[in-house]
């Protein structure tokens, strides 16, 4: 167990069980960070690249389809940026653009189903890990987690004025 420095929180005493929280979030978000590293090395994409995918995949289990401006709205990139991130995948045969099945004017983007199984194939298993580790929670320290993880979520989606 590493000690805090107290860089940001301080040394004081009342604080320490509070520090440990907040050091074993940021060793988890460490971990996570390399994880998505691995991923993205073993299927030879970039960040933006994985999380398109990630995109199409769960819009296409909602039953959804996709058109090219909704997934650079998504990820927050030009329609130039699109269409390249798209070529890309298209080439390396992670999606297949498709004329939207009402607006022949339309193009629709989907995931290839071999996308889909190698994504499963590369996080399956940690996924199931994760299960298991939420699943070795009784349900009032389920809702503790449950409520941290969200204030912490509200503490960092938060932007200070810098007037």
């Amino acid at each position: 167990m590493r000690s805090s420095s107290g860089y940001w929180y301080g040394r004081a005493e009342d604080r320490r069980t509070a520090v440990r929280v907040l050091e074993a979030l940021r060793d988890y978000r460490s971990a996570e960070s390399a994880m998505r590293r691995r991923t993205r090395t073993s299927m030879g994409m970039g960040e933006t690249d994985l999380l398109a995918l990630r995109h199409l995949l769960e819009a296409q289990r909602a039953g959804r389809l996709v058109r090219p401006r909704e997934l650079a709205q998504r990820l927050g990139i030009s329609s130039a940026s699109v269409t390249t991130l798209l070529d890309r995948l298209t080439r390396s045969g992670h999606l297949r653009r498709e004329p939207h099945p009402t607006d022949r004017r339309a193009l629709v983007v989907r995931a290839t189903e071999g996308s889909d199984d190698e994504v499963r194939g590369t996080l399956d298993a940690m996924h199931a890990r994760l299960l298991d580790a939420a699943l070795g929670l009784d349900p009032q320290q389920a809702e503790t987690v449950i409520g941290f993880l969200h204030a912490a979520r509200d503490a960092v989606d938060t932007v200070d004025d810098q007037d």
